[in-house]
């Protein structure tokens, strides 16, 4: 047997890896030239991986990676591999907090950013967090924690435009402009900060001001970004301007044109999806319970594809913020009302009070699909639930409910309800309601005491605008009607000490003329004498029967002075003519007998009856006898007076013919 041949060592061909220096030195290359490119960000993903497969822990590269991922847009795959190193304990926790926030994980975001109280830009981005989770004064509390030197380290045109949001969020528009002038900043050095101070100025209702500072950022933005960017991303960027322009101009009444530009932002399709969701939206609302089922189609191109149920995708969940979903979700249940599509409005407000559980919108819906239902009972009974759950966002749920039940005929329950509102349960157009829903009710004691609580009120209130004057007298009229004069009469006396009124005067003397005569009469004196009543006798007025009316010539001469006047008052109109007639060359009359039946009319001619033609009778193939054959011999006279009356018959039908021809 052959002894085996030995095998001849192989040669490695396989290069050295290249030097760890030359790896960074090409992803520093890779991000300085990137610009934003996809295809660079991956190029600093592979060459990562080079390091790393040198160096399974080096820091910088795992960070190098993972931040080249998020710029990719590849977000779950980032979050996996910092979830990948957690062991060896590198602090990630930045960068995890920002995947979970483009994740819409806001909750889990915040909790990777606790101990970082001394970084700025994490404060920023806390800040930002809550922001998103609809809690703008926290917001702002982190944003005065950043001091001033750690300001100028950061994007200080970005921190204001934030700062400004906030402000807007927590309901404090009206210390934007201030705030800008602390930090010595104009609204107009970047579009961005133009258009949330243009925000600010709509929340102030100041549309006019708005809307020209929302030119002014469109034309910043347009100079600003066309080195930069390509017409079509400067539309992009600039879309949420022109949406906000077409919201000011349907506020100062410019309906067409703001319908217009919601049409075309629509039409264009732009890749932009809270801005096309807001403008889908508004356009909605702007044209109401008119075309509800074009309406109800544009907010299907919002859902989510795969969804049966309305919900809205993904994207639009993340990026739009609460009061922006929570209007989408609402009308979109009030065109299901209108569409009487109660299965789907009633399943849709069903999900709503999870989907917003700090907001009174959800019950407000739920409370109008139960009165569609007929069930305004429930509906009530739902909203004064809601009312003790959220004492202080009560007041648009107790006006609902006050409303809800007075058409309902629950006159009580709506009389409740406006009078747990405390901002408006004294002003004089509420009291007058309640008034009115408790006489309604039969508790007019309890009328009288509103009345009364309402007067105590603004007699103890310090503002200037005291509705002591509208109150007072409708209380009297009012304990007046039911009876009650004494309390009458001290209200009206009441009225004439501090107010000196002559009506409240005349209500007194009025109203004391049945209690107390001598005190009427005292304040009679107070009265100024009407004019040209010096000569009449009152004793001798009160004797008479009544006015008569004046006989004579002077009364007829002034009822002819009347008519005359009445004559002179009318206007001589032009008469109006058929289109086409000419009044100078009228033609022929028309016939006066035209709207008569033609029956009637005197060129009427009856069709004549051919008496000549004989009446077959019997079954068929006889043959019939004239009735002169048939009839039996008469005599000569009955011929005779038969021969005259055929020939005073004839004479007589002559006779109407002519007449007929007249």
């Amino acid at each position: 047997m052959a002894p085996k041949s030995k095998e001849k060592p192989k040669t490695s061909t396989s290069q050295p890896p290249p030097a760890i220096e030359d790896l960074f030195s090409s992803i520093q290359k890779h991000i300085t030239g990137s610009n934003d490119h996809q295809s660079e960000f991956q190029q600093v993903v592979k060459v990562a991986d080079q390091v790393l497969s040198i160096v399974p822990t080096d820091e910088d590269a795992i960070r190098c990676k993972v931040v080249a991922l998020i710029k990719d847009d590849q977000i779950d795959v980032a979050l996996s591999v910092i979830n990948s190193f957690q062991k060896l304990q590198i602090d990630l926790g930045f960068e995890k907090g920002y995947c979970l926030y483009r994740q819409n994980k806001l909750d889990e975001a915040l909790v990777c950013l606790k101990g970082r109280q001394g970084d700025p830009e994490a404060l920023l981005f806390e800040a930002q967090i809550l922001y998103r989770l609809g809690k703008p004064d926290a917001c702002l509390d982190l944003y005065q924690k950043v001091s001033k030197v750690q300001l100028e380290e950061l994007d200080v045109n970005n921190l204001e435009v934030n700062i400004v949001a906030g402000l807007i969020s927590a309901g404090k528009a009206s210390q934007v402009q201030k705030t800008l002038e602390g930090l010595k900043t104009k609204p107009t050095s970047s579009y961005d900060l133009a258009y949330n101070t243009a925000c600010s100025l709509i929340e102030s209702n100041n549309y006019a001001d708005a809307e020209q500072l929302l030119l002014t950022a469109r034309r910043i933005g347009q100079e600003t970004l066309t080195d930069d960017l390509s017409e079509e991303d400067i539309e992009i960027e600039l879309a949420p301007i022109a949406v906000q322009l077409a919201y000011v101009q349907q506020f100062l009444g410019k309906t067409e044109e703001s319908i217009s530009s919601y049409v075309d932002i629509i039409k264009r399709n732009l890749d932009d999806e809270p801005t096309l969701a807001v403008a889908v939206n508004n356009l909605v609302a702007l044209k109401g319970s008119k075309d509800i089922s074009d309406g109800l189609r544009k907010f299907d191109r919002l859902k989510e594809k795969d969804s049966q149920n309305f919900q809205l995708s993904q994207a639009l969940d993340a990026k739009l913020s609460l009061k922006n979903k929570e209007a989408i979700y609402a009308n979109r249940v009030l065109l299901l009302l209108h569409a009487n599509k109660m299965d789907q409005a009633r399943e849709l407000c069903a999900a709503l009070p999870g989907m917003f559980p700090e907001s009174v919108i959800p019950t407000l819906l739920q409370a109008a699909v139960l009165v569609r239902e007929n069930k305004a009972a429930k509906a009530e009974e739902l909203l004064g639930q809601c009312a003790e759950k959220f004492p202080e966002k009560s007041k648009l749920v107790l006006l609902a409910r006050a409303q809800i039940a007075a058409s309902a005929s629950h006159p009580h329950v709506a009389a409740e309800s406006l009078s747990k509102i405390p901002d408006i349960q004294h002003l004089p157009a509420t009291v007058a309601t309640i008034v009115s829903l408790k006489e309604r009710a039969g508790d007019s004691d309890g009328a009288a005491a509103v009345l009364d609580s309402a007067i105590k009120w603004w007699s103890n209130s310090m503002t200037e605008s005291n509705k002591l004057s509208v109150l007072m007298p409708q209380a009297a009229a009012f304990k007046l009607r039911h009876g009650q004069e004494e309390e009458a009469s001290r209200l009206y006396e009441e009225i004439v000490k501090n107010h000196s009124s002559t009506d409240a005067l005349v209500g007194l003397v009025t109203t004391l003329a049945r209690v107390n005569v001598e005190k009427a009469e005292t304040y009679e004196k107070q009265l100024r004498p009407l004019p040209r009543l010096n000569a009449v006798d009152v004793d001798n007025l009160e004797k008479t029967s009544g006015a008569k009316p004046i006989e004579g010539a002077a009364a007829s001469s002034s009822q002819e002075e009347v008519k005359k006047e009445k004559a002179k008052r009318k206007r001589k109109r032009k008469p109006k003519y058929p289109k086409g007639f000419d009044p100078a060359n009228p033609g022929p009359p028309p016939d006066p007998e035209r709207w008569l039946p033609r029956r009637e009319r005197s060129s009427y001619r009856p069709k004549r009856k051919d008496k000549r033609a004989a009446q077959i009778r019997g079954s068929q193939g006889a043959v019939t006898k004239d009735k002169q054959e048939a009839a039996p011999p008469t005599s000569k006279s009955n011929q005779a007076a038969s021969s005259k009356a055929n020939a005073a018959a004839s004479s007589s039908s002559r006779a109407s013919k002519k007449k007929s021809r007249r």
